[in-house]
């Protein structure tokens, strides 16, 4: 099963709500910039509906099907103006072509590390290089990998599951327990997840179980900025978290960067 098939998207929204501030952040980024903005690894639109909310047109890139059909659904309950500003398009950050240029490309919550190897992350930051305006910007947010949590990761026994909460199923109202495994591998630099969503009935039995797969391939801070400015940018920016703190080591990485 492929992690673009999302068979978790109608759970996605009550469960990956973000990190704390980006939504503000990415919103505040946006109203910067006069024209539209670029957002790419959109999702469900938790970012690119604020952004358009704002008054900021934006273009909105996923290549997760399921993902865009939540977006859409979204998007058609918002009045006719802020629709107006909004276009969905599915497709590859490595190779999409739109046929036009942004003064503002964003990639919120760590969608950039969905590019599994680091020929697909120059290739990536490439043909959002070839989008940008003239001094157009890049920014984005990865988290910084901590050398502590993946060698606790790494002791045996390897694949255990931790129990990471619980919400309230978005349609039945039950309650969905959530828990994963992760196995890191820290040569190739990645991170496989397999994320269980339980939901239970009022006596706690399992009635409905949603299995998927998570790849990431995690960007350590110098080799990150070496990837940004090998593909022609230079860094304006480097923040630790979305009230631009600086960096601390193990929080995120959030960039930002100017096409040279």
């Amino acid at each position: 099963m492929s992690e673009y098939d999302r068979k978790d998207a109608g759970l996605y929204d009550s469960f990956s709500t973000g990190l704390e501030g980006d939504e503000a952040f990415y919103t505040e980024e946006a109203a910067r910039v006069e024209g539209p903005v670029l957002e790419l690894g959109c999702g469900t639109g938790r970012i690119m509906i604020p952004v358009a909310e704002a008054g900021v047109p934006i273009v909105g890139l996923d290549r997760a099907p399921a993902m865009l059909e939540v977006a859409r659904r979204k998007v058609a309950g918002l009045p006719e103006e802020t629709r107006q500003r909004i276009q969905i398009v599915e497709g590859d950050m490595r190779t999409f072509s739109l046929n036009r240029h942004f003064p503002l490309a964003i990639i919120p919550y760590r969608a950039f590390l969905h590019m599994m190897t680091a020929e697909d992350q120059r290739r990536a930051l490439t043909q959002i290089h070839s989008h940008l305006t003239k001094r157009g910007r890049l920014v984005l947010n990865v988290f910084d990998p901590s050398i502590e949590l993946i060698a606790a990761y790494m002791k045996p026994p390897r694949g255990t599951l931790n129990h990471l909460g619980s919400f309230t199923h978005p349609e039945t109202g039950r309650r969905v327990l959530v828990s994963d495994t992760r196995r890191y591998d820290p040569l190739e630099q990645t991170l496989e997840e397999h994320r269980f969503f339980e939901e239970v009935d009022d006596e706690g039995r399992v009635i409905a179980k949603t299995t998927t797969p998570l790849y990431l391939r995690y960007v350590h801070r110098f080799e990150m900025q070496y990837l940004l400015e090998l593909c022609g940018y230079e860094i304006e920016g480097l923040y630790g978290d979305f009230q631009r703190g600086p960096f601390k080591h193990g929080n995120e990485q959030v960039w930002v960067a100017r096409r040279i």
